[in-house]
């Protein structure tokens, strides 16, 4: 099987990469040929024991969806974007990455179809943000998508054109509404949910954090792992039983910023609980007030997704997974 997994070199790309290099069965079948694609040059793992090659593509500029879609991969991995605080400060860079370079991708894969049989397995990344207040106590499967950001705009016209073109058998699709994923490893990003990973991976190796919201704001998370998990439970999962609704929010844990901190308190103690310094930024407040904060994942539940129910197995994934199992 060719595996093009688009987005590579990000954190969640990195990881799935890692998996299916470690496990080269891990999607169900034979991995023998992979394609790693980002704006900057991925690596191949050195465990990959079939052919690997890296690129280097944008596919909002012209030419680069349809030079990738000409290699014809059996499964595509599509999780390439910029992350919620960047789309909302730049409003073309959002629309051109997230929805151009999309579009061009599902567009190249109906043209290479034209040309001879084609129709891959599709696995985007969507995001809760597609969801938008006033929200009900629990999102259900049938809640309607109204999102309040441009980023959570982009991701929704995505799922709409995700689910248009499977039903026309242009490719397989499955788009998965990722949670927040915390904790992320690494150094802080442009997402402007990233500080409910800094408060609890910075403490976590001695550092400061800054924590710009009230700790009474509650959002929905899951690991690292658990996204991976996603993704892999995606590519071999018959698809029939999805039917035409091709979009399926993710299973998580709904927490209060709060009972992050107290779950910091248990697993590492205090000591790194003093090290979360309070600084209100308005800007960050007004984006995550309009956020969903808890969902009812049955369909995907049912469909044999799982994820983590506490924070205090999010955190000890994290140090196992990051921090070599201590801390």
């Amino acid at each position: 099987m060719h595996v093009m997994v688009i987005g590579a070199a990000g954190m969640v790309g990195r990881k799935l990469v890692e998996a299916m290099a470690a496990d080269a069965a891990a999607v169900g079948a034979e991995v023998d040929r992979l394609t790693l694609v980002d704006v900057i040059e991925p690596a191949v793992p050195a465990a990959f024991s079939g052919v690997g090659t890296a690129l280097a593509a944008d596919l909002s500029e012209p030419g680069e969806a349809t030079r990738l879609a000409a290699t014809r991969p059996d499964l595509i991995f599509h999780l390439a974007a910029i992350v919620s605080g960047e789309a909302e400060a730049d409003f073309d860079k959002g629309y051109r990455v997230n929805l151009d370079g999309t579009r061009a991708l599902f567009e190249a894969i109906r043209h290479e179809g034209l040309r001879a049989p084609y129709s891959p397995r599709m696995i985007f990344a969507s995001s809760i943000a597609v969801f938008g207040e006033p929200f009900p106590e629990k999102i259900g499967d049938e809640f309607f998508t109204t999102p309040l950001t441009s980023y959570g705009t982009q991701k929704a016209i995505c799922e709409l054109l995700l689910a248009d073109y499977s039903r026309r058998g242009i490719f397989d699709g499955v788009g998965i509404r990722l949670p927040t994923i915390c904790i992320r490893p690494g150094t802080p990003n442009k997402a402007a949910s990233g500080f409910f990973s800094n408060i609890l991976r910075e403490p976590l190796s001695g550092k400061e954090a800054v924590l710009p919201v009230d700790e009474s704001v509650r959002h929905w998370f899951a690991s690292p792992r658990s996204a991976v998990g996603f993704f892999l439970h995606a590519a071999r999962m018959d698809t029939s039983a999805i039917g035409p609704r091709r979009n399926l929010t993710m299973p998580g844990l709904s927490a209060l910023v709060g009972e992050e901190i107290e779950a910091l308190r248990r697993v590492a103690g205090e000591r790194a609980v003093k090290l979360i310094r309070r600084e209100p930024d308005p800007v960050i407040r007004r984006i995550v007030s309009g956020w969903a904060t808890d969902f009812d994942a049955r369909r995907a539940r049912a469909l044999g997704f799982t994820a983590e129910t506490t924070f205090d197995e999010i955190i000890r994934i994290h140090i196992e997974d990051e921090l070599g199992g201590k801390i």
